[in-house]
């Protein structure tokens, strides 16, 4: 799979718009503030762009980012911007072909961002461990539409969690199927290289996510991808697939669910770009100003990273009040003089 890999994006593409699928992000959907930051890339490393999500979290200045599966840059040299001369961006990659643009360009940006933070190494993102990087030395890593691509994605995960600060966040798009991927499709060489013959499960990702230690997977977005080829539509049949951004916080001891003790924060609407509400994941949205009632893993996310300078924190963990109202349980007693059989489920 990595020689195939390899000469699709080495050798088959010569640009997105040689892609076959809706995958790679429409230039239209790119946030304002974002839209300066790129001016400044070279032609070259943008026309190379395979990615299917924006992955620039907030509050990157002054961090250490690793980018996994970085191609030929376009998304170091963004978050490059981001995190400024006091932080640092390595991008990781096993194509030479990718590596060298992204290589090529180094003093174009330099010279367009007065400083040079970024730095380019050839490894594979199953193998992370083979790498010069220290165990807990960044505060971000993304990758952008790879993990699907690398044939042992436990230990992509279980890299990324050796590499993380204590509280800090692995922030990633990338492809998802609505079932488990045939044989079929997997082994599908123009499949595999579009990014969906390797694309798991969501829910087979979530388990995997939990193995690596990342207890509490949140989604940030996601938005259905369409095959635009006519030759390759037949040959997925039912399969429907996703571009969805996920973060993952490495926090130890994180509940598999919502917990409720009672807590809220309060949103100081400080961070750049989102003075009025943050937005932590799909179903958090934040509003400055506001109390707002979280479960334990969520005001940890917050309070144990770095993203706790911006919000109040009201409460701790001294009392528990039982699951969190909306996290989709409830108690599974009867109780309260309700008939056996109402409101069940029908397989209990």
């Amino acid at each position: 799979m990595h020689e195939l890999v390899k000469d699709y994006y080495g050798k088959q593409l010569s640009g997105s718009a040689d892609l076959k699928t809706t995958a790679c992000c429409d230039a239209s959907s790119v946030p304002a503030w974002l839209k300066p930051l790129l001016a400044r890339i070279h032609p070259e490393v943008l026309s190379r762009y395979y990615g299917c999500g924006l992955v620039c979290p907030p509050l990157l200045d002054g961090c250490r980012i690793l980018d996994l599966g970085s191609g030929a840059g376009r998304d170091v040299y963004a978050l490059a911007q981001l995190a400024g001369p006091a932080g640092e961006v390595v991008g990781v990659d096993m194509t030479d072909e990718q590596l060298e643009v992204a290589e090529r360009h180094r003093r174009h940006h330099a010279a367009a961002f007065g400083f040079d933070n970024v730095r380019f190494l050839h490894g594979y993102i199953e193998r992370l461990d083979e790498l010069d990087l220290a165990p807990a030395s960044f505060d971000v890593v993304v990758s952008n539409c790879v993990v699907n691509l690398s044939p042992d994605k436990d230990a992509v995960l279980r890299g990324v969690h050796r590499l993380l600060k204590p509280g800090g966040e692995f922030y990633f798009s990338d492809v998802y199927a609505d079932r488990r991927v045939p044989d079929a499709v997997k082994n599908d060489p123009v499949l595999y290289g579009e990014c969906l013959g390797g694309a798991l499960y969501w829910n087979d990702f979530l388990a995997l996510a939990r193995r690596a230690g990342f207890n509490d997977p949140r989604l940030v977005e996601d938005r259905p991808l369409a095959i635009t080829d006519p030759d390759l539509a037949p040959r997925i049949g039912n399969l429907r697939f996703f571009s969805a951004t996920y973060r993952l916080f490495r926090l130890d001891g994180l509940e598999s669910d919502c917990e409720d003790y009672g807590q809220a924060v309060v949103y100081r609407g400080s961070i750049p770009q989102q003075p009025q509400a943050f937005v932590l994941d799909a179903h958090h949205r934040i509003e400055a100003g506001r109390v707002f009632p979280v479960c334990g893993n969520t005001w940890r996310m917050l309070k144990e990273s770095r993203l706790a300078p911006h919000f109040d924190f009201i409460g701790d963990f001294s009392r528990h009040y039982g699951i969190f109202a909306g996290c989709g349980k409830a108690l599974p007693f009867v109780g309260d003089g309700a008939e056996a059989g109402e409101d069940s489920c029908g397989c209990c």
